[in-house]
């Protein structure tokens, strides 16, 4: 817990330099999270096993032609959570955090796809499975997740990273629907971070082993500390990017910087991938603020 109590104050501090770096800069901040939607669309859609490249979703998006052929589902799975992304981005200050809005953002993620599932939670008689674990009961979608809520809605004393985690892990272990439980609640993770104050975090598709541990360690020992490190170092990796645009530093490859200042690149590194340093994740590359 004191592990998690230290990033936490470390994240609460980014926070506030993030706040006072963006006065006036809202057209930036505006650049910033627009170009960050293809990475949080690759990367969600990946981890769902997503052929599709950071390239490729960039053009998707952009509604420029691929270089090979790709299935109808994947080009609307990119695009809608690109909608669903853009529209939390927006509307999380206004929009009630309820059931009701749960459904309305899976309804906009799947519809297209499959239709006669989008924006409703599983009927009596579908079941779902997600490795070794089979998700509840349909009968008791409801109740269980209206608990996870109540909860979340008031251990307001508990950290913003710890937080996140138990919604995060509570809501999948539920899975409510029975198609796009995992982008659902990674949007989830935002919308509620935005609707906080803070900025969004993307959980990379390069950390996929570690993420589906997280959820193992859940299931089976009811332990939260794999999720919390994740959440605690995407929001970092977040704040980090923002950061570097907002105070107007010299943004360069963290490789680069190594060479520059006559450091150990492998050191720096390990400490880029365990946010000790200021160094952040951008389409596919270590970066730094110097």
């Amino acid at each position: 817990m004191s592990k998690v109590f230290h990033v936490f104050q470390h994240i609460q501090d980014l926070q506030s330099r993030f706040h006072r770096a963006a006065l006036g800069k809202g057209a930036l901040l505006e650049m910033i999270n627009e170009a960050e939607v293809s990475e949080q669309v690759y990367n969600s859609n990946a981890i769902e096993n997503s052929t599709l490249s950071l390239e490729e979703t960039d053009k998707i998006l952009q509604k420029v032609d691929l270089n090979r052929f790709v299935n109808e589902r994947e080009l609307f799975e990119a695009k809608n959570l690109a909608r669903v992304v853009d529209y939390i981005n927006t509307k999380s200050g206004v929009l009630e955090f309820s059931l009701e809005t749960i459904c309305l953002l899976h309804k906009m993620l799947i519809q297209n796809i499959q239709d006669e599932i989008a924006g409703r939670f599983r009927k009596e008689g579908e079941w779902v499975r997600v490795g070794s674990h089979i998700a509840v009961d349909p009968q008791q979608i409801v109740s269980q997740l209206e608990e996870v809520l109540i909860v979340y809605k008031t251990s307001g004393t508990e950290s913003v990273i710890s937080r996140i985690a138990l919604f995060h892990l509570g809501f999948e272990q539920i899975h409510p629907f029975m198609d796009g439980n995992g982008r659902i609640g990674r949007v989830l993770n935002n919308y509620l971070l935005i609707k906080e104050g803070h900025v969004p975090m993307n959980i990379k598709f390069i950390d996929r082993a570690t993420y589906y541990e997280a959820f193992r360690n859940f299931n089976e020992k009811g332990d939260v500390k794999i999720m919390e490190e994740i959440v605690g170092r995407a929001l970092c990796n977040s704040y980090h990017k923002r950061l570097a645009y907002l105070e107007g530093k010299e943004i360069i490859k963290l490789s680069d910087y190594a060479k520059r200042e006559k450091l150990s690149y492998p050191n720096l590194l390990n400490k880029a991938k365990r946010q000790t340093i200021e160094a952040f994740w951008e389409k596919g590359v270590w970066k730094i603020g110097v």
